[in-house]
C-alpha cells in the first residue's frame, strides 16, 4: 500500500488515480531472487521533455505504448532499399528491428507507469555540476560512433564498447540501465554472495554478503584497487538486499552514463514486492560529478527466455581494422579525422 504521505503529495499534485498494486510476493519468495529477468522498456534514466511529471497518466500511458507497438509493426516491415540507408557512414544501418528489444512500453513500477527511473531530484534530471565534463569522453565516443570518424590513435582511444571490456549500455552498474537490446540478468543468491550475470556482454557482478552494513563498509577492498563495475559488498535489510559499491574503475567513470568518481558511493537495494516483480533502487552519492545525491527505482520483470551467449566480436576484429584504417588516412594527409 502506498504510504499516506506520498498519496497525499499524489492528490495535491493533481495526479492520476492509483493503479491497483500488485498482490504482495509470498513469504517462501521474499529472498528468492533466483530466474531470469529484464528491464526492456522505452524508459530511460532521465525524464524526457515530453513529460512533466515521473507517474504517467493512464491515457498518456497509454498513447505511448501504442505509438511504441506502431513504430515496432513499422519497423519490421520490409526494408525500402531505394531510401540508401545502407551506407558506409550510416552506423544504424547494421542494426534492423530484428535485432533490437527495447522493451514494449513505459515502464511500471507497483503499477505506475514512470516517464524515467530517476525519482529525486523531482525533474528526473542527474544533478551534474558540469554535465559537459563529466561526460565529455562518452559524448565524444558517441560521436566518433554515429560518424564513423576520429582519431584512433592507440587501442586505449576506443571506446569501451569497441574493446569489449564491460557492456556499453552501462547494464552492469552500479546503475545498471538498459539499452537498445540484450536487458536480460540472472540474479543468484546463495548464503555468501550475491552474483549478477548480464547478457549483454557477459559481464558478472559478485558482492559477498555480510551479517550487518557495518561489518559489509569495513570489508571493502583498499582504495586503490578499482575494478571493473566498482567494489560491491551487499548485506539484509529484512527482506531486502541492499549493496553499496565503492572505487569504480577509472575508465569507467570517464566513458559512462552515470559517472562515479573514488570519492563517490552507489547504494542499490533490491526487493520482490511481486511474484513478477523485483524492485531495483539506487541512490546515487558523488559530490565530484554532482550536486546532490540523486535516486531512482525500476522494476525488473521475468524475462521470456534464457541468458544467451554475448560474443563481441569488436575487440577481435574490428579494433585492427579500425586503427590500421586512421592509419591509411593519415598516411594519406587526410588525418583521422
Amino acid at each position: 500500500m502506498m504510504p499516506a504521505a506520498a498519496m497525499l503529495a499524489l492528490v495535491l499534485a493533481g495526479g492520476p488515480a492509483l493503479a491497483q498494486p500488485p498482490a504482495a510476493a509470498p513469504r517462501s519468495l521474499a529472498r528468492n531472487f533466483e530466474g531470469v529477468w529484464t528491464n526492456a522498456t522505452v524508459t530511460r534514466l532521465e525524464r524526457p521533455a515530453s513529460y512533466s511529471q515521473l507517474v504517467v497518466p493512464k491515457a498518456q500511458a497509454e498513447a505511448a505504448d501504442k505509438a511504441t507497438a506502431a513504430r515496432i509493426e513499422a519497423a519490421n516491415g520490409r526494408s525500402d532499399l531505394s531510401q540508401g540507408a545502407f551506407k558506409d557512414e550510416d552506423a544504424t544501418a547494421g542494426y534492423n528491428n530484428f535485432w533490437i528489444d527495447a522493451g514494449e512500453g513505459l515502464m511500471r513500477v507497483r503499477g505506475e507507469a514512470r516517464s524515467s527511473f530517476i525519482t529525486s531530484p523531482a525533474d528526473g534530471k542527474m544533478p551534474f555540476r558540469d554535465r559537459a565534463k563529466s561526460l565529455a569522453l562518452t559524448i565524444r565516443d558517441g560521436v566518433e560512433y554515429r560518424s564513423g570518424k576520429g582519431a584512433y590513435s592507440d587501442p586505449e582511444d576506443l571506446p569501451i564498447r569497441e574493446r569489449c571490456l564491460i557492456a556499453q549500455s552501462d547494464a552492469g552498474g552500479p546503475v545498471m540501465l538498459n539499452a537498445i537490446y540484450n536487458n536480460n540478468y540472472s540474479f543468484h543468491v546463495t548464503p555468501g554472495y550475491f552474483v549478477i550475470e548480464l547478457e549483454m556482454n557477459h559481464d558478472v557482478r559478485i558482492a559477498p554478503i555480510f551479517a550487518s552494513a557495518r561489518e559489509a563498509r569495513a570489508s571493502h577492498a583498499p582504495a586503490a584497487i578499482r575494478p571493473w563495475l566498482g567494489d560491491t559488498v551487499a548485506w539484509w535489510e529484512g527482506d531486502t538486499l541492499v549493496t553499496e559499491t565503492k572505487n569504480v574503475n577509472p575508465t569507467q567513470e570517464s566513458r559512462t552514463l552515470t559517472p562515479v568518481s573514488s570519492q563517490g558511493t552507489v547504494t542499490e537495494r533490491f526487493t520482490r514486492i511481486a511474484k513478477d516483480e523485483l524492485l531495483y533502487q539506487f541512490t546515487v552519492d558523488d559530490p565530484v560529478h554532482y550536486t546532490q545525491p540523486w535516486s531512482g527505482e525500476y522494476s525488473f520483470k521475468p524475462a521470456k527466455g534464457q541468458i544467451y551467449e554475448y560474443a563481441c566480436h569488436e575487440g577481435n576484429y574490428s579494433m585492427e581494422g579500425i586503427l590500421r584504417g586512421a592509419r591509411i588516412a593519415e598516411r594519406e594527409g587526410r588525418g583521422g579525422n
